[in-house]
């Protein structure tokens, strides 16, 4: 009896993986328009490599990969999570002004090459090595 219930947990366990970690190629056009629209002002004339939805046990994010290297996050409402420019600058207008400000004072001059976000946080890595993490009030918490 015991053997069953081991049995049984672990085909569970594992339908639940196949299930989480489902990928598929979609269309940019298949986007939540908050994400097209950031695209569309932010990457225009950049051509998209993969656009891809990936669709876990209880939420579904988007990425996007351009041919020049440059990836975006999107959330399930089409709002971005990461930005990773790799060795171009993210843009100006999606970094949070406050954000903005304390770089300019501090790092004039350094590029953002990647910005992420989630519910609390944001981290921000620049050209010159430096990561600074920011809690949702904007304050810095953390420079490594």
């Amino acid at each position: 009896m015991q053997t069953c219930v081991v049995v049984l947990v672990c085909l569970i366990a594992f339908q639940i993986k196949a299930l989480a970690d489902n990928d598929k190629p979609i269309a940019v056009t298949q986007l939540p328009a908050t994400s097209q629209q950031i695209i569309k002002k932010n990457f225009a004339g950049k051509k998209v490599a993969l656009a891809k939805q990936e669709t876990g046990l209880l939420d579904k994010s988007y990425e996007i990969t351009f041919t020049s290297g440059e990836k975006i996050e999107f959330d399930k409402n089409g709002n971005w999570t990461e930005i990773d420019c790799k060795l171009s600058a993210v843009p100006a207008r999606l970094i949070p002004a406050k954000i903005a400000s304390y770089l300019k004072a501090n790092y004039p001059g350094t590029k953002v090459l990647k910005l992420e976000k989630d519910k609390n946080e944001y981290e921000v890595s620049l050209a010159n090595g430096i990561e600074i993490t920011f809690n949702k009030n904007f304050a810095v918490i953390d420079i490594d």
